[in-house]
């Protein structure tokens, strides 16, 4: 490179091009889709056959091939069935999975003494217990382990690969390596239990394995994708030709027996049937986690489309995985207009999910009866013979709604959400019964890191201003300062919040009304509702009703006016929840989700809220533990991306609207009420 301008670099291997985040991943180069007179670099996947035009052009012409290949930690879910990568391997010398030459890798490694001090140990060390704790892996989308499987006594685990992969014959294994691997662990473990696991590949069938099925006799097969952390867990040695689960083994402080030469082989740490000449020096766990995971690594958050470190990376592996953890399985939806449908396809994008849509409660019962799956209706569109076919279906049901940071816009305007909630137990604003997120009010023991990421969200929030909607108002004139402030919030009137949740209060006017009568001598501020303003939802005050009040802020901004006013007084709007994010006194005279805990001031009892929860552990479960969020680019995201989202749109002025829906995954990319969607 010349200074910062990126060297132009032929991108000779198809879909290159395509990379999500490409140019974070590589500043240095500027890929083109032919090669030119300028170019002075090939980009190539590996040493696949596609790159074979480019790798010769670069011997001709004298230009460098610089080999690209995803990273250690690469995702959730396969890289074959279209899953994109958190991490890439830039090398300019070889390919990692490449003994017969050097590779940067190996490199990095023989010179281990010159960059691998106490500090980068240290940060390796507690980068592998962190993805050991964390149960991660490669590509992080397999389900638990059946334990029925396990055998008392000595367990080995012995590991299938793909037929054709490409690190088996640059990994200098011989033709029989697969069968003299079988042969050695039986013979080296007589009286132990073989555990054969088939490449995720495999057991997805896109691809074939590498063991005779005649090898197979006598083994346990564990033919589908289970999560690798919890068969190393229960084993204690590993035998495997290339795979890189060698290398999670070793992770994991177990003893790994190699019939090729991966590129943790020939460094002391594990038993090796071939030789690599080259390698030939010790060295321990933390320094070949450094140059895999840290040096040789390079990784991309996909939310922020930045360039992040290894440890980054690993917590938003954790998030996403949890994500499709929580998502995973058969999803029977019903109720949902096709308009909505592409807002819930966004929201529910997850490797794990399959959804369909029926026209019919009946449909939607038998079809998540038959896949084992759950039945999910929308709860605002909740209809009698919903609750009917629920109430007589044997299984699980979920009823969705809005998160509480919504958007940048009204939904009565057709503005898609980007978070919601999905709740097996009820749902948030019906009093009636305990929901999914009373219960994680009422039993949440949360821990230190998850209080103070609460308070730290929190405060992001106010300070940028946020609210549901993030409509952007005036400023509001100087109230008066020698009253009590009170703010009035309106509400739509045939909201179902405000149709289950209250009582003899249950207007906009009757709100005002009792308001003047509790304050008689206060400064009442009314704010009506925005979809009422916009004129889509009922709930207009007239006049001599509005005579009851000091001020209007209609076009005021509702974070401003929270943090202008000494109390907020409301139904059972959302806007005395962010009042509370302010350190505001907040009257409700129904039962909304945040009332009942000792945080605010309650007209009507809530008997069964007898949990006493920090106004930080409020925000733990409201906002972290119980919805789910999208960036307006669509990918999955976490509640302080969405929030840091929504404060530029803000600071830029421009709106923070769903896009498309990112491919982290593509579990549901695809039209999810027809064809089935492929695989993450």
């Amino acid at each position: 490179m010349d200074g910062d301008t990126p060297v132009p670099a032929w991108a000779c291997a198809p879909g290159l091009l395509a990379l999500p985040h490409l140019n974070a991943f590589l500043p240095e180069y500027a890929p083109r889709l032919l090669p030119g007179p300028d170019v002075r670099a090939v980009l190539g996947w590996g040493r696949r056959p596609t790159t074979r035009a480019g790798r010769l052009w670069g011997r001709v012409t004298g230009h460098p091939y610089v080999a690209l290949e995803d990273g250690f930690l690469r995702s959730v879910g396969l890289g074959e069935a279209g899953a994109a990568s958190l991490s890439l391997i830039v090398d300019d010398l070889g390919v990692y999975y490449d003994a017969t030459r050097p590779s940067r890798l190996e490199r990095t490694l023989v010179e281990a003494p010159d960059w691998c001090d106490a500090a980068m140990r240290a940060r390796a060390r507690a980068l592998i217990d962190g993805i050991v704790a964390a149960g991660l892996s490669r590509t992080n989308m397999g389900g638990p382990l059946d334990r029925s499987i396990l055998r008392p006594g000595p367990r080995v685990l012995v590991v299938d690969q793909t037929d054709g992969d490409a690190s088996i014959r640059y990994g200098m294994a011989p033709p029989d390596a697969f069968a003299a691997m079988m042969t050695a662990a039986r013979a080296d473990h007589p009286d132990a239990q073989l555990i054969v696991k088939r490449h995720p590949a495999v057991a997805a069938g896109l691809k074939a394995g590498c063991i005779d099925d005649a090898d197979l006799a006598g083994v346990t097969l564990v033919n589908t994708d289970v999560r690798p952390a919890d068969l190393l867990a229960e084993v204690d040695a590993v035998y495997t030709v290339t795979s890189g689960l060698g290398f999670e083994a070793l992770l994991r402080d177990k003893a790994v027996t190699c019939f090729g030469a991966p590129f943790y082989a020939g460094w002391g740490l594990t038993t090796d049937t071939v030789s690599v000449v080259r390698r030939g020096v010790a060295r321990d766990i933390e320094t070949l986690a450094a140059a895999a995971l840290i040096v040789c690594s390079r990784y991309v958050d996909p939310v922020t489309g930045r360039r992040c470190e290894a440890e980054q990376a690993v917590a938003r592996l954790i998030a996403l995985r949890a994500r499709a953890g929580r998502l995973r399985g058969y999803w029977a939806g019903v109720g949902f207009a096709p308009a909505k449908r592409p807002a819930i396809r966004r929201l529910l994008n997850a490797p794990t999910a399959r959804l369909r849509y029926f026209d019919t409660a009946g449909a939607a019962v038998a079809a998540a009866g038959a896949n084992g799956g759950r039945l999910l209706w929308w709860a605002g569109k909740e209809t009698a013979a919903i609750r009917k076919a629920a109430a007589g279906f044997d299984g699980p049901t979920v009823r969705m709604e809005d998160g509480f940071i919504r958007s940048h816009g009204l939904g009565s305007n057709f503005i898609g959400a980007l978070s919601t909630v999905l709740d097996d137990q009820g749902i948030y604003y019906d009093p009636a019964g305990p929901s999914r997120l009373e219960t994680l009010i009422q039993t949440g023991k949360p821990s230190a890191e998850a209080l103070a990421r609460a308070a730290t969200l929190r405060e992001r929030i106010v300070g940028g201003g946020l609210s549901k909607y993030n409509l952007q108002g005036a400023t509001p004139p100087d109230w008066p300062s020698n009253r009590e402030r009170v703010l009035i919030v309106g509400q739509v009137e045939n909201d179902r919040s405000v149709l289950l949740g209250c009582g003899d209060v249950r207007t906009n006017a009757g709100l005002i009304a009792a308001a003047r009568a509790d304050h008689p001598d206060a400064f009442l501020i009314w704010k009506g509702h925005p979809d009422v303003l916009a004129g889509n939802r009922p709930g207009v005050v007239d006049d001599d009703t509005l005579a009851a009040v000091d001020a209007v802020a209609d076009t005021l901004d509702i974070g401003a006016c929270l943090e202008a006013c000494d109390l907020v007084v409301t139904l059972t709007s959302l806007t005395g929840f962010e009042a509370l994010l302010r350190g505001r006194r907040v009257i409700t005279h129904g039962r909304p989700f945040y009332a009942g805990w000792g945080l605010t001031e309650d007209r009507l009892p809530l008997p069964r809220r007898t949990a006493r929860p920090t106004l930080d552990a409020l925000v733990v479960a409201t906002l972290l533990d119980y919805p789910l969020y999208v960036t307006p680019g669509g990918w999955p995201c976490e509640a302080e991306d969405l929030v840091e989202a929504l404060i530029m749109a803000r600071v830029e002025g421009e709106a923070a609207r769903p896009g498309r829906i990112g491919r982290w995954a593509t579990g549901l990319t695809a039209s999810l009420d027809r064809a089935p969607p492929p695989a993450y």
